[in-house]
């Protein structure tokens, strides 16, 4: 009876796992770039420079799991952002200051492709009801799709 009650228990544990949300917030995009990880990752940094966005942070998850022996798929978070966006940002609303830098997850896939995860900044924005944000986000939604567009080519 307790074996039976112990794979019960671990079947609805594994049914978890199964079951992720991969887009838990709206707004959220997911491009299968189709390009080497590396690669990609190359011209997506070389798109985001070209549109006046500044990279102000990286996170390499696949960076810190070598340091401690572990082999893992590429992984980094790009953050971007602009200062004259900061600034227009802040002056609108300061408790949204917590939503910059604007983060793009880029994922090594099986086939050793990236995947390209984001947020609308329109959809990030939008909860603060804050009409001066909600321009300023479709200006920069325009400015992600841009780059998006350029770093598949």
């Amino acid at each position: 009876m307790r074996l039976t009650i112990a794979l019960l228990l671990l079947v609805l544990n594994i049914q978890g796992v199964w079951a992720e949300v991969r887009t838990p917030y709206p707004g959220t995009r997911i491009i299968e770039t189709g390009q080497p990880f590396a690669s990609y990752l190359v011209k997506l940094k070389k798109a985001i420079r070209g549109n006046k966005m500044g990279i102000v942070g990286e996170a390499c998850a696949t960076c810190g799991a070598k340091n401690i022996g572990v082999n893992i798929p590429g992984n980094r978070v790009v953050m971007i952002f602009n200062p004259f966006f900061a600034v227009r940002m802040l002056k609108a609303s300061e408790a949204a200051g917590i939503e910059a830098p604007l983060r793009l997850y880029v994922t090594e896939s099986a086939d050793n492709t990236a995947r390209l995860t984001y947020r609308r900044p329109s959809a990030v924005f939008s909860v603060y009801k804050v009409e001066a944000l909600d321009e300023m986000a479709k200006e920069l939604d325009g400015i992600l799709e841009t780059i998006v567009a350029q770093a598949a080519k």
